[in-house]
């Protein structure tokens, strides 16, 4: 294993332990839930990044065929039709070659598409896992919303709209300590998307995420600390 990439399967059986002691310090939290799904991403992602690296044959045969059947027709159209072309003026001459160049351009534009089909392929799929890692750090920021040291401190008062705040101090400071690790971990699959995707626009979504849970995890850090102050 290379000492310069993360191994999806440490990072798994990381994700599996984490789940477990969520799961066993807070049973009935929906946490525990979400935690379970970021663990199936973390799954899918190590699945997904080895489909990422392998060729798309399927996709990659016709556009073959295809590219190599153009100078085939042209010569078919020069050779076997015996096309030709006799200009009487200089006009005719240069509109010939405008037309001419034109053509090649067309062709060539047409070759650089099918050639980057695969990659915007590849692409899209790996913004798809990206957004669904996005979409789970917003969900873990939702749980930790209404988690208030204040409350836990008896710095606040209820209101008849507050909601249900039963957690001790300690149990808090674990639920709010699992929140950053799995925005941590969420960072982590992303991180492991940007291992073997060389593709600039998603390196930028992966960045993204990572940004993004880094900034989430900075909240959760400020209520850590308001706990540990007490």
């Amino acid at each position: 294993m290379s000492q310069k990439q993360l191994e999806p399967r440490y990072l798994i059986e990381t994700m599996e332990r984490l789940v477990k002691r969520i799961e066993e310090r807070f049973p009935r939290a929906m946490l525990v839930h979400t935690a379970e799904a970021v663990l199936d991403t973390a799954r899918q992602a190590r699945d997904r990044t080895i489909a990422f690296s392998r060729p798309i044959w399927w996709l990659r045969l016709p556009i073959f065929v295809l590219i190599v059947s153009l100078p085939t027709v042209v010569i078919y159209e020069l050779v076997v039709l015996d096309l030709s072309f006799v200009p009487s003026s200089l006009s005719e001459l240069i509109s010939f070659f405008q037309a001419a160049v034109e053509s090649l351009v067309f062709i060539g534009i047409g070759i650089a598409f099918l050639m980057t089909l695969e990659t915007r392929f590849k692409r899209r799929r790996a913004l798809a896992a990206v957004h669904e890692l996005r979409e789970l750090a917003h969900i873990i920021d939702m749980h930790q919303l209404d988690k208030d040291p204040a409350y836990v401190m008896e710095a606040a008062t209820s209101t008849p709209s507050s909601p249900a705040r039963t957690m001790t101090a300690f149990e808090l400071n674990r639920y709010l300590d699992y929140c950053s690790e799995l925005l941590a971990l969420i960072g982590k699959v992303a991180a492991i998307y940007g291992q073997r995707m060389a593709d600039p626009v998603a390196l930028e979504a992966v960045d993204q995420v990572e940004n993004l849970t880094t900034s989430l995890s900075r909240k959760i850090w400020q209520k850590l600390m308001i706990l540990d102050n007490d």
